[in-house]
């Protein structure tokens, strides 16, 4: 009965959020073992009937499951590609339309916040104003991602350039604060990247960033993430990928880009 219902966990998992433990079940029962003994030592099965009868537990599972791993000005290629390459090319089109950026699962905020630094830090002169948006399925890090404040102590300003520190952030005792220069250019909103009615609401980016999250993903929920953000991307839009990630023969229509040391993907 347990190995039915940690394999119906995992199905439920991978119908949710897209994670995929249905090969490694025994991780996800380790993950899930404190949440079972906090609840009152309950069974896999009656875990299963809990979340049915309390939707919210999806908040908690989400946490304990996903890795949030995140630091300042991450894959640094990528981010010179965006300023010294997509940006102008955006800059240079006849619209007065602000350039719509897209974080997808941002974790606690330091991709987005990096956007904006780095859109901020351009040496060319920027007509067109930048919106950015970071989405991620964890409320926690959405809540912390919002405050814009970081321990000096976190591990995310490991690869932090020294002049955004000094530029971007006022200093306290044992924390960072970013400025509201840099937390006004961003918004946080909630998002489950396998929910298909949201997803196709959003329409019209012109930069999508989603790195290192499709590495947990089989290769059918690679493929529906990568067209919904294709469908998201107005023509011409590019999207970057984590180093490891490549969706270059999976005809979604994506163009693969090599520049810099960096791939990236252009829609067509």
């Amino acid at each position: 009965m347990e190995h039915y219902a940690l394999n119906q966990l995992g199905q439920i998992v991978y119908n949710y959020c897209g994670l995929n433990y249905l090969d490694n079940l025994p991780s996800l029962q380790s993950k899930v073992t404190k949440r079972l003994q906090d609840l009152g030592n309950i069974s896999l099965y009656n875990y299963i009937k809990y979340i049915e009868q309390h939707p919210t537990e999806w908040e908690v599972l989400v946490e304990i499951l996903t890795v949030n791993e995140t630091y300042f000005f991450r894959e640094d290629k990528q981010l010179s590609v965006y300023q010294e390459i997509v940006l102008p090319s955006l800059q240079e089109k006849d619209s007065q339309q602000p350039i719509k950026v897209w974080s997808a699962a941002c974790s606690t905020g330091e991709e987005p916040y990096s956007l904006a630094m780095t859109t901020l830090d351009s040496p060319h002169q920027l007509s067109r104003t930048v919106q950015i948006v970071g989405t991620d399925i964890s409320k926690r890090v959405l809540h912390t991602a919002e405050q814009g404040v970081y321990s000096k102590h976190s591990l995310s300003f490991r690869r932090m350039p020294e002049h955004w520190l000094k530029q971007y952030f006022t200093e306290h005792p044992d924390k960072y604060a970013l400025n509201p220069k840099v937390k006004n250019m961003v918004e946080f909103q909630y998002l489950n990247l396998l929910d298909e009615t949201n997803m196709g609401r959003r329409q019209e980016y012109d930069v999508i960033f989603c790195r290192n999250v499709l590495i947990y993903f089989n290769t059918e929920t690679v493929k529906k993430v990568a067209s919904s953000f294709y469908h998201s991307l107005k023509k011409g839009g590019v999207l970057f990928l984590g180093h490891a990630e490549t969706i270059s023969n999976m005809g979604i229509g994506f163009e693969t880009i090599s520049t810099n040391g960096t791939f990236y993907y252009r829609k067509e």
